[in-house]
């Protein structure tokens, strides 16, 4: 059955809708400041074999709602083969509808592909071998997709143990999109990981070349390849934790005995006030060399991971199994933030809520800590993960523009492993403009389409350009 829906006017419900969308954003590059790309794939210029392996390999939101549907895990992280993968799911796209997974999955097909199509199980064998035929094109490349989407900087998530060689060809290289690390430190956080956080430290010792003996030279490590990021371009780390950590009264030297005594190999317990105490103490430190560095930090925040333990058990870790948290973010957020402001150490920081329930929380609490000079330091990041729709996106569009400046928002990011995802950027663009122009019509704003159609730009592109320093 033929695509009928994605259409030129998809989402733009009106005239004024359509010019915002089409005379002001729709050609503007992307600034992706926060994805998970994999930089070698970037770097060798990596080829496809199949719209599985770019696809559906991966893709946590398409494998949930496989599972949701009962498909053997065979055919979602499995050994089947790949035509088996993509059959299974274009037998689960039908019953997508109304989830985001619909819209995103024919928006792909369509572009880059060309694919007029309605996924389905009648549909999927010449889908497949439509695209396995032009996955051999250059143009379908990821430095050929990332051209043909006008990518113009790409922030990976890196661990500060990485090497960043891809990184580093890439920047001798004459691929013009920039590809940037971001610096990624949550291992370094997890006092209470046993032998695991053990083998982490000894791993960024060895590539620091500092032995880390206590908290000293911990942070001596961790600040060695900050430098060792900046020098090959990053300007953003990043920071996915469940909350922000409190500031406790526990003693610097009880802290401190405490890491010597797990890097010792003794297996205590680790209170939460511990860790709470170790991890504070390591981030603010973090923190205020970003800001020395002129970096911006982010943290998304929220999530309750690996919920499933017999799933963990079976397939590992980060295999889909999360979920939206119920943490209590309030007194956590300011005193964090104000420990920072308090000796002006605070840097362009950008906090990401998971649970909608806290976007107020979130979008007052950013005011509190701008700074004169720098246009909206403080963020209230895009709806993320769970939030990623069109009610998510919305929700998070209007708490920002009741409780701060949407025109100083730095816009959309895919936070994707997929390089067919940037039309989440014109899932978001096409939805901005949307809600400009029914604002226009009700009445509740002036038909001034050249300024309107300037803050559009801005959210889409300008703002985060610049923001993150971004130049052409």
């Amino acid at each position: 059955m033929k695509n009928n829906f994605i259409k030129e006017d998809f989402l733009l419900n009106s005239s004024l809708a359509k010019e915002f969308y089409f005379d002001y954003v729709s050609t503007l590059p992307i600034i992706d400041y926060h994805c998970h790309l994999p930089p070698d794939q970037i770097a060798t210029n990596h080829k496809f074999e199949s719209i599985t392996e770019i696809w559906l390999n991966g893709d946590h939101y398409k494998w949930r709602a496989m599972r949701a549907i009962g498909v053997a895990e065979k055919y979602i992280t499995g050994d089947a083969i790949d035509q088996e993968k993509f059959a299974k799911w274009a037998e689960v796209v039908p019953y997508t509808m109304r989830n985001p997974l619909y819209h995103w999955t024919h928006m792909e097909l369509k572009n880059p592909f060309g694919i007029d199509k309605l996924l389905d199980p009648t549909s999927a064998d010449s889908i497949y071998q439509d695209t396995k035929s032009l996955l051999k094109e250059d143009r379908f490349s990821t430095q050929g997709l990332m051209s043909h989407f006008k990518v113009e900087m790409v922030g990976t998530t890196d661990d500060p143990i990485d090497s960043l060689e891809h990184h580093r060809a890439l920047n001798n290289s004459d691929f013009e999109a920039k590809i940037l690390p971001s610096f990624r430190p949550d291992k370094a956080f997890n006092i209470d990981g046993g032998d695991f956080f053990r083998e982490y430290i000894q791993r960024l010792s060895t590539v620091s070349n500092i032995q880390i003996l206590d908290l000293d030279s911990l942070l001596e490590a961790l600040f060695n390849r900050i430098e060792y990021f900046h020098a090959l371009g990053c300007r953003i780390a990043d920071h996915g934790l469940g909350c922000l950590p409190f500031e406790t009264n526990i003693a610097l030297e009880s802290i401190n005995i405490t890491f010597k005594s797990i890097l010792a190999g003794e297996n205590i317990h680790i209170v939460s006030e511990m860790k709470d105490a170790f991890v504070f103490y390591v981030l603010t430190n973090l923190s205020k060399k970003y800001n020395e560095k002129n970096w911006s930090q982010q943290f998304h925040l929220g999530a309750f991971r690996n919920t499933n333990t017999r799933s963990k058990i079976q397939l590992g870790p980060d295999t889909g199994f999360d979920t939206i948290g119920d943490y209590q973010h309030g007194e956590r957020l300011w005193k964090f933030l104000d420990f920072l402001q308090k000796t002006d150490q605070l840097p362009r920081t950008i906090i990401y809520n998971l649970n909608p329930s806290d976007n107020a929380l979130f979008g007052s609490m950013i005011g509190n800590f701008q700074q004169e000079g720098i246009k909206g330091k403080i963020q209230f990041g895009s709806a993320w993960w769970f939030l990623d729709q069109l009610d998510g996106m919305k929700d998070q569009i209007d708490t920002l523009s009741n409780l701060g400046l949407l025109s100083c928002f730095v816009g959309m990011l895919t936070d994707s492993r997929s390089f067919l995802s940037y039309s989440r950027h014109e899932y978001f663009r096409r939805l901005l403009c949307e809600i400009f122009a029914d604002d226009v019509l009700k009445g509740k704003l002036p038909n001034d389409k050249g300024w309107i159609g300037k803050i559009l730009q801005d959210i889409c592109y300008y703002n985060a350009k610049d923001y993150f320093n971004i130049s052409s």
